[in-house]
């Protein structure tokens, strides 16, 4: 009775052993191949972690513009300015929640990225005016649309720079065809911004004399094109 029980617990021991073998040789899909595409469909595993620190810096920069055009608008004395503020305010609320919603999923949002579109004409005023030297302010009594429009202009030109720079190390392509496709829009809004300070002098543009302009747009030239190469 001994040798028969140690043999039939040595053939249970053997049964083990060869489904052992049999399950390393074939792994689950959480094991093989199967691995990419579970993880795909996890929205917390489609992210990289330097991406996910980026991502939230760019949010809270948005949040942080939308906040201080709300304060911005309390004081701003100029109805087009106004009307500005309040433009790129709903549009970037728009481009806040299609951001957000393809970061937190990791897929297509529901509203895609839009394309802002500014009512400002592209006329430029060159030249510089004499005007009185600039200070800081001593109170927010002395805020003026020409300050409440430099600190927008800093705010659009600041998120277009951080956006870019993130676009670069996204891992997750959706997320970064959002982040990439929203730079223009926020290069828009800062021409736009641009063109109103530039208009009543609150932003001026310099130019050289003729001769030196004349020099600098002469100072190269075009390359032979290389055979095989496509024109752009």
């Amino acid at each position: 009775m001994r040798m028969s029980t140690t043999i039939q617990e040595g053939n249970i021991m053997l049964n083990q052993q060869n489904q052992q073998n049999q399950t390393n040789m074939n792994p689950t899909p959480k094991q093989g191949m199967g691995m990419n595409n579970q993880t795909m469909n996890q929205p917390n595993k489609n992210h990289g972690g330097h991406e996910l620190f980026d991502a939230h810096e760019v949010i809270a920069g948005i949040i942080s513009m939308l906040d201080q055009y709300q304060m911005y608008d309390q004081h701003i004395q100029d109805p087009e300015l106004n009307e500005i503020v309040k433009r790129q305010s709903t549009f970037v609320t728009t481009m806040y929640n299609t951001i957000v919603g393809s970061f937190s999923t990791g897929r297509d949002p529901q509203v895609p990225t839009q394309q802002y579109k500014m009512t400002q004409t592209n006329d430029t005023v060159y030249g510089i005016k004499p005007g009185q030297p600039k200070k800081p302010n001593q109170s927010v009594n002395e805020l003026s649309d020409k300050g409440l429009s430099a600190y927008m202009l800093g705010q659009t030109k600041s998120l277009a720079t951080l956006l870019a720079m993130t676009a670069l190390e996204m891992t997750n392509p959706v997320l970064r065809r959002v982040v990439a496709d929203s730079v223009p829009n926020f290069i828009e809004m800062s021409y736009e911004i641009f063109l109103y300070q530039n208009k009543h002098g609150y932003y001026q543009v310099p130019q050289l004399n003729d001769q030196d302009m004349a020099q600098m747009l002469q100072s190269y030239t075009t390359a032979p094109q290389q055979p095989g190469n496509m024109p752009h």
